[in-house]
């Protein structure tokens, strides 16, 4: 297998041209290539600048997830941070993590965000959103997002052989007016469910998750609105500090 290292996005989308397979840290495709044989030509995108970005609003898709610190929003690094094992994080990449895996550990991170994404094609690049990341997994060339205001993370403890553990992510951004907007994201299973309500700095919590009710989490089961309840008031608490 020849693996090709652009250094530029004009070079890389002459490997996808060319038929070259996109490839991150390797952490997830590896055992199948050993089964299923290794394709001819395999992509890396490490050295393409835009894909190393790591920035206050922006994140590259080759950036490995021991590399998400202090320069990014609490909600990522604490996601990042309970991914796998050390080794693990510094092999595997943001893009990897969000496009080849199917538990997509920063996919409710960068709901809460409201992240665009950045994906590159033989065409050129152009800028879409995370259900379009989902549903075509596409080669992803980093993600860009407005800075929210606070932000968290709560990962359960999962059991060994058994389903993904629950998460739980949330976000406050500042609109205009004044105004403040609450987006929660849960992976409940294999399923991420997002969306978001209004919030004034301040606001009764209770109110607060009346409103959340009334979106699409309103069907999460008990024990997941459980760890929103906890979430959201430890959330709304700090952006009052703000």
């Amino acid at each position: 297998m020849l693996l090709r290292l652009p250094t530029s996005v004009s070079e890389a989308q002459e490997c996808l041209t060319e038929g070259a397979v996109p490839v991150g840290g390797a952490t997830l495709v590896w055992a199948t290539w050993q089964r299923d044989g290794f394709p001819e030509q395999a992509m890396s995108l490490r050295e393409v600048p835009e894909a190393r970005v790591v920035d206050r609003e922006a994140l590259g898709a080759a950036v490995l997830l021991n590399q998400i610190d202090e320069r990014l929003p609490e909600v990522l690094r604490r996601a990042a941070a309970t991914i796998g094992t050390g080794a693990v994080r510094r092999a595997a990449t943001v893009g990897g993590n969000l496009v080849g895996s199917t538990l997509r550990c920063l996919l409710p991170a960068a709901y809460v965000l409201d992240a665009r994404a950045v994906v590159l094609a033989v065409d050129g690049t152009y800028e879409t959103d995370l259900a379009e990341v989902v549903a075509k997994r596409p080669l992803l060339l980093g993600l860009r997002w407005r800075e929210p205001v606070v932000s968290g993370y709560r990962k359960l403890a999962g059991e060994a052989g058994g389903p993904p553990p629950l998460v739980v992510a949330c976000a406050v951004h500042a609109e205009e007016g004044g105004r403040h907007r609450l987006r929660v994201a849960v992976r409940d299973g294999y399923e991420v469910l997002s969306d978001d309500t209004t919030c004034a700095v301040g606001a009764d919590v209770d109110q607060v998750l009346r409103a959340l009710r009334g979106t699409t989490l309103g069907a999460l089961p008990a024990t997941a609105w459980d760890v929103v309840h906890e979430q959201v008031t430890d959330l709304l608490a700090r952006a009052t500090d703000r």
